[in-house]
């Protein structure tokens, strides 16, 4: 799995090199959604977008906990995100649910984070115990290379911001 991991963080990081994306300031109209009937695994299904996450929270067993526990931060990675690696290497990452469970773990943190405290930080510990790098230049906000391109998606039991690239721990 190691070499899986190693493959996925060269073409992220590629990938991520050619990649634009949107800056916080131009998000507004995702920002000022709210959603706060719905839990995450809603609001994200209702998105639309996040099909490919949703099906590997599925696949990992940890659907349920997004749309149960309270108080979280999801830093969501869209199906372009995803899609960003090699089919052959999602599907390896989709049957192997340790190493699944590490990855998503690793979008996660326990704690309703806006993106007005985002900005302000420059870590942040996510849910599997591993620190991330948070970084603001002004315009876009950071997760270690991922860009956040929308923020503050509010459902009732926490927050999404929206990223472009998949974190891989």
């Amino acid at each position: 799995m190691r070499s899986v991991s190693k493959v996925i963080v060269s073409i992220v990081l590629t990938m991520l090199a050619a990649s634009s994306g949107m800056a916080i300031a131009s998000s507004d109209s995702a920002s000022s959604e709210s959603c706060e009937g719905k839990n995450i695994v809603e609001v994200a299904a209702e998105a639309g977008n996040f099909k490919t996450l949703l099906q590997a929270a599925t696949a990992a067993g940890l659907a349920d906990t997004l749309a149960t526990a309270d108080n979280l931060t999801v830093f969501a990675p869209t199906d372009a995100a995803f899609a960003k690696i090699p089919a052959a290497t999602l599907d390896a990452l989709l049957k192997d649910k340790a190493a699944l469970t590490d990855v998503l773990t690793y979008h996660v943190v326990g704690a309703k984070v806006p993106a007005s405290v985002a900005v302000t930080l420059t870590e942040a510990t996510m849910l599997d115990g591993k620190k991330v790098s948070v970084r603001f230049d002004g315009k876009d906000l950071f997760i270690n290379d991922a860009k956040v391109i929308a923020t503050d998606i509010q459902a009732k039991n926490g927050i999404i911001h929206v990223i472009d690239t998949v974190l891989l721990p």
